[in-house]
């Protein structure tokens, strides 16, 4: 076990802070500052992703043509292309069904905007979540072979879409599916089946999002296009222009940002900076977003207003807005999209409650595994985002279910080592669960409303040894330390240089030991901030989100006056223009002992 950080076995939080690198990484990372000339919190940063003195310039400047292998790696890649090609160049009715959801939405548009480049006006399906329900339903495969389609591309769902398919093959309908949902013991009948997490797949990139797998899938059709002259006197489409999509979808679906996922953000991130997809530029101003594109913007500003289209409102209007070219067009979406998120955030913060207070009596009853909350009259659009804020504020998987009637849909939200989406698909083999699907860290259910006890006592003993054990090792990774002073914009966006940050690639951590907390407070619907003094006079701002009535909110304030140690990320807050000022952002603090009082 790593050495602890400042002497911290136990914070406001309840963790030890652990150092991220052993004896032997700490070595490593002297290594890569002596051999490169760079900041010491830098270099340890770069040890601790398991970089090596030789290839830490190819971590910082991660590339595409370096990471990204031949897509006939992925099973089925050949069959998907032989079909797409044959459609495209026979000028077919296609028709795209995708997932209501970010990478859903990115999915269908990375591949419409394809095929309308060819030449073809595909028919775009995203269902609506009170009407269709999760996933591909027999009624709309029926309406969209109605409608004339011949080839039907499932983007980010399908995987497990068994009864649908066969319908679709019923009526004469070919079907592509393009998804990283993990499946079931029976694959679907489709003319292609591009999925890395299918059993029989060895290319080893399950980590992709959906957007990802068509992006590879694009590049394998392309090239396959362009060896037969299809683009010889065509404007052909520029792919590369296309990794905003990819990027966004990557950050958004929290999948590692780990290989080639890692290329994906850092080079979207630069498409993204010229602000060419006038959806994307709109959704960023009507969110405030400032400085350039990164990480935090897609999941926490850009990412929520695509997703309330799909949770309460019309779930197409992500999609659209992503392919339209026209800005006029693209701000009146995005001030939909808006107002959408701020209906979406009233209905979810009234569930929360609900959710929380039946929570803490399952917790305080008998400390489950796992929290399974479930309400009649919870928005089904929310139940995603109520399980996400049961996980984090109970550390431990969590679902929020909606019933209506003798019926369930939820979404779960799972902590790592708890695999939520193989969970799901042994539940739906046991007849837990009329429906069930996702990965590892997210999944959704359809459930009969009897069976809540059942699911519930299921979830707690097959996740209760892997739970208890990463509650037991609980700890803050902690990547160095420095003081207030020390925290430049300089030094912040020499940090950056390692990222982008985000699932699987955690932002560097650092501890400032012995801070005086001068004063605090709270803002905004549950937040904290602070100023913190270290022994030099410097100071720094720090903020925390959602943690003033938890025992880190309550911890600091009751600190006030006192020194503490204090944990948290980086960042550089440009709010309101000029050059931008140092902040950390909060996420544990521990009293320092010995002091008065």
């Amino acid at each position: 076990m790593n050495p602890l950080v400042l002497d911290v076995a136990r914070s406001m939080t309840g963790r030890a802070w652990r150092a991220r690198l052993d004896e032997a990484g700490a070595r490593r990372a002297a290594a890569i500052a002596q051999s490169h000339g760079m900041p010491d919190l830098l270099s340890r940063v770069l040890a601790s992703r398991g970089r090596d003195v030789a290839d830490c310039a190819a971590f910082l400047d991660p590339s595409l043509r370096a990471l990204m292998p031949d897509p006939d790696v992925l099973a089925d890649m050949p069959a998907a292309v032989e079909r797409l090609a044959r459609a495209v160049r026979a000028g077919e009715s296609v028709a795209v069904l995708g997932d209501y959801d970010v990478d859903g939405a990115c999915a269908a548009a990375l591949l419409v905007g394809y095929l309308r480049a060819a030449g073809l006006d595909p028919a775009i399906h995203i269902p609506d979540r009170l009407v269709d329900g999760y996933g591909p339903s027999v009624p709309a495969v029926a309406a969209l072979a109605t409608g004339g389609a011949t080839l039907l591309v499932m983007v980010d769902c399908g995987s497990t879409s068994l009864v649908p398919l066969e319908e679709a093959a019923r009526r004469g309908l070919d079907t592509v599916v393009i998804d990283h949902h993990q499946l079931g013991a029976e694959l679907p009948r489709a003319a292609a089946l591009v999925n890395a997490n299918r059993p029989d797949d060895l290319s080893g990139l399950g980590h992709l999002c959906a957007a990802g797998a068509v992006f590879m899938v694009l590049v394998a059709l392309h090239r396959a296009l362009k060896a037969s002259g299809f683009w010889d006197g065509r404007a052909a489409p520029d792919l590369l222009a296309a990794l905003d999509l990819v990027a966004l979808a990557t950050v958004a679906d929290v999948v590692p940002l780990t290989g080639l996922n890692r290329a994906f953000v850092a080079k979207g991130l630069a498409v993204m900076a010229r602000r060419a997809r006038p959806g994307l530029a709109a959704l960023f101003d009507v969110a405030g977003a400032d400085g350039a594109p990164s990480p935090f913007h897609l999941g926490y500003l850009v990412g929520p207003r695509i997703n309330a289209g799909g949770r309460i409102g019309d779930s197409a209007l992500g999609t659209r807005l992503l392919l339209t070219p026209d800005p006029v067009e693209a701000a009146r979406i995005a001030a939909d999209l808006d107002r959408l998120n701020r209906e979406r955030r009233v209905i979810e913060l009234a569930a929360v409650e609900e959710a929380e207070a039946e929570a803490l009596a399952l917790v305080g009853g008998g400390d489950s595994a796992v929290i399974v909350a479930a309400a009649e009259g919870w928005h089904p659009g929310v139940v995603g985002l109520v399980a996400a804020r049961l996980r984090e504020r109970f550390d431990r998987p969590a679902f929020a279910i909606a019933l209506a009637g003798d019926t369930g849909t939820g979404s779960g939200r799972s902590t790592p080592g708890a695999d939520l989406g193989a969970a799901v698909r042994l539940a739906v083999e046991r007849g837990l669960l009329l429906k069930g699907g996702g990965h590892g860290m997210a999944a959704g259910v359809t459930l009969p409303a009897a069976s809540l006890p059942a699911f519930r006592d299921f979830l707690h003993d097959h996740f209760a040894d892997a739970v208890a054990r990463s509650r037991a090792e609980a700890a803050l990774e902690v990547d160095g330390t420095l003081g207030a002073g020390s925290a430049t914009p300089e030094l912040i966006g020499g940090l950056e240089a390692a990222g982008p940050f985000g699932a699987g690639a955690p932002e560097p951590v650092v501890a400032l030991p012995s801070h005086r907390v001068v004063d605090c407070g709270t803002m905004g619907e549950g937040h904290l901030r602070a100023t913190l003094a270290g022994r030099d006079g410097s100071r720094i701002r720090a903020v925390a989100f959602r943690v003033a009535e938890g025992p880190l909110g309550q911890g600091i304030m009751a600190a006030r006056g006192k020194l503490v140690h204090a944990a948290g990320t980086l960042t550089v807050n440009r709010w309101g223009g000029g050059g931008g000022r140092p902040e950390l952002r909060l996420l544990d603090a521990a009293l320092v002992p010995d002091q008065p009082g």
